[in-house]
């Protein structure tokens, strides 16, 4: 998908339930960004993530073979280790 060359600013036209418009105000507002700051900030964010999911990396087979060892081999343990694998996830907390 062509990107455009220019920085002029474009209108993005959407519509939303009520429920929604207050609930991106809500959260808007504790940024403290506008309504568009923040839809902005939050679908391109979005965007990238589903753009890099999908990107593909081609290595010559010697790159490959190095990545495999690297992903196959178990890594040292150390304290930092051990604390990073008992510290809860902040959406198990």
């Amino acid at each position: 998908m062509p990107q455009a060359q220019t920085y002029e600013p474009v209108t993005i036209s959407i519509r939303a339930k009520a429920r929604q418009r207050d609930l991106i105000d809500q959260a808007a507002e504790r940024l403290g960004r506008s309504r568009s700051e923040f839809m902005l900030e939050v679908a391109c964010r979005e965007a990238e993530e589903v753009l890099l999911d999908q990107t593909f990396f081609a290595v010559d087979a010697e790159t490959f073979e190095k990545f495999k060892a690297l992903f196959d081999s178990p890594p040292e343990p150390t304290e930092a280790l051990h604390r990073l694998l008992l510290t809860k996830a902040p959406w198990d907390k």
